[in-house]
Parts: C-alpha cells; sequence; structure tokens
C-alpha cells in the first residue's frame, strides 16, 4: 500500500508557538482549527452515503455491523456500538465494537495494540463473521495492522468492508469502501484523538443513526424503540407516548407499564385501541414501522 501524503502527522502552522500563547489564545486556535472538521465532512457526505446504504442492506440481509479500531478509534467505535441498545432498542450484537488489545485497551493505551493482528482470526471466527456483516474500520492514519488485517480476512469471508481514514491513501483490493476525509493536521501534532476523534464521532454518528431511522427504529425524531432502562429512560418513553398520543402523563405511565416498557407498542395500543400482542403482530407485519401504521389508521 502506498501512502501519498500524511496528513495526521503534519504540524499544524496555526499552534506551532502554542506553548507561548495565554489560555484564550490557545482557545480560540482550537476553535478556529474545529472548522476544519465540517469543511473535511462536507467534502465526503456522498461516500458516508454510500457506507450508509451497505450497512442498510447488511442488517435488512439479518447481518451486524462490526466496528473495528485501535487506540482512540477502537473507543469510539465501541462507544457507538454500545450507545445503539438504549438509544435504538437494538437486539444484542446487532452492533458490535472490536478494539485491538480487547476490553482492557478501553481504558488504558496497550503498548503495540495496533501492530498484533496474530489474534485477528480468532476474534473473527468468535463473532462467527459471515457474508451478511458489514466491517467498518477506523484508523485515522490509514495504517494500522490490526485493522487491515482484520478488513481483509473478513473480505476473504465475503463481508462487506469499508475504511474511516483521515490520510490519503491508494485503494485497497479488500476495502468496498475507503473514506478519506481530510481534517487538516492536528493541534499538538500527531495527535488524532483530537480532531480526527471528533470526526471519528460525528461520522459514527451518522452511520449508526441514519441506519437506525431506516430500519424504523424513529418515528419523527422521537426515539420510539428505546430501551426504558433507567428513570431518566421511563421519563423520556411517557413524554415520546404523550407527544404522540395527546394523552395524560398518569395515562402514558400506566400504558408503558401495560406495554411492558415498549413506547412504540404503547402508542400503537393507544392509537389503534389494541391489546400489546395485537400491537406485536401489527408492528412485525409493517417491519417495525410506526410511520406506516399510524399512517394507515
Amino acid at each position: 500500500m502506498k501512502k501519498i501524503n500524511n496528513t495526521t502527522e503534519s504540524s499544524n502552522p496555526n499552534s506551532n508557538d502554542i506553548d507561548i500563547r495565554n489560555i484564550n489564545e490557545i482557545i480560540q486556535i482550537f476553535h478556529d482549527d474545529n472548522h476544519d472538521i465540517l469543511r473535511g465532512i462536507g467534502k465526503v457526505l456522498d461516500e458516508i452515503n454510500d457506507i450508509i446504504k451497505m450497512t442498510i442492506n447488511s442488517l435488512t440481509q439479518e447481518g451486524r455491523l462490526f466496528y473495528v479500531g485501535a487506540g482512540t478509534s477502537g473507543r469510539l467505535g465501541v462507544l457507538d456500538a454500545a450507545e445503539c441498545k438504549p438509544t435504538f432498542g437494538v437486539e444484542d450484537g446487532l452492533v458490535e465494537g472490536v478494539i485491538a488489545g480487547g476490553k482492557d485497551a478501553l481504558f488504558m493505551s496497550i503498548e503495540g495494540a495496533e501492530d498484533r493482528v496474530d489474534e485477528v482470526k480468532t476474534i473473527i471466527k468468535g463473532y462467527n463473521i459471515s457474508t451478511n456483516d458489514i466491517i467498518v474500520g477506523i484508523s485515522c492514519s490509514g495504517t494500522a495492522s490490526f485493522v487491515l488485517d482484520f478488513l481483509k480476512h473478513s473480505k476473504d469471508i465475503g463481508a462487506k468492508t469499508a475504511l474511516i481514514t483521515f490520510n490519503k491513501i491508494d485503494d485497497i483490493n479488500y476495502i468496498d469502501k475507503l473514506l478519506s476525509v481530510f481534517v487538516g493536521p492536528e493541534i499538538i501534532t500527531g495527535s488524532t484523538r483530537m480532531k480526527s476523534g471528533t470526526a471519528t464521532k460525528m461520522i459514527l454518528n451518522m452511520i449508526s443513526s441514519i441506519t437506525m431511522i431506516k430500519l424504523n427504529k424513529t418515528y419523527g425524531n422521537y426515539m420510539v424503540d428505546l430501551k426504558v432502562i433507567n428513570k431518566k429512560l421511563v421519563k423520556r418513553g411517557i413524554d415520546i407516548i404523550q407527544s404522540i398520543t395527546g394523552i395524560d402523563s398518569d395515562s402514558a405511565e400506566a400504558l408503558l407499564k401495560k406495554s411492558n416498557g415498549h413506547v412504540k407498542n404503547a402508542i400503537v395500543m393507544e392509537e389503534l385501541d389494541i391489546s400489546f400482542l395485537e400491537s406485536e403482530k401489527l408492528l412485525d407485519k409493517h417491519h417495525g414501522s410506526l410511520r406506516k401504521i399510524l399512517d394507515e389508521k
């Protein structure tokens, strides 16, 4: 693989004397520099669209979404994957984050983890990765051996593959979609947990959230498939039921209990005056689309 340029290791001229600036000046440097993130992402929206379409296709074919990364990239992938269940009510394992070095690497730096490829095949086998799955690798430099090896072996199985990077690199034959995002050099040279990390989080937000929207996990901008696993989410669930049905808070709370904590079912039960079991059958018929059910009411 030939590297064309190495933006992530370049020196940022806006911060070459940052150590002698006062705090207000440094804050302004950070603020101004962050505009590069939006400009960079704005130039690759079509490519992000392609990855999202690939992801939707995989998940509708009973596949799964895997984020694979090392260091900050891996942690951000694990974070986005972990947040899909409470936000969108997805089943365990539908979205997975894989980080080089395993769970310990979530809390500390594991020296050389991104270069370790000896366990990649074992990890892939453990997840039983198949032709229906999509693997989204994240490597700011585009060179993390763990990520590239994971993509290569997954592609050999027949899975769909994509790579998010913040350098310009040549196309790689085992990567179906290469997303090169140029956010410019970091304020602290090579510290890709900064702008590149922020851009990664923004891109993953789009991939997972838009995929879930298109899989009928929302109604308008309401997260109607959320899991009511704590007091805050119970309150949010009640508020959503109230907003969509117009019933009062006490009635919404009672309905949420009657629907076994399923916000979407509660709304269908109220709007169509049907039982929980009937709401389940109707949602299954319409592939979970609350929009279709209410539009046909």
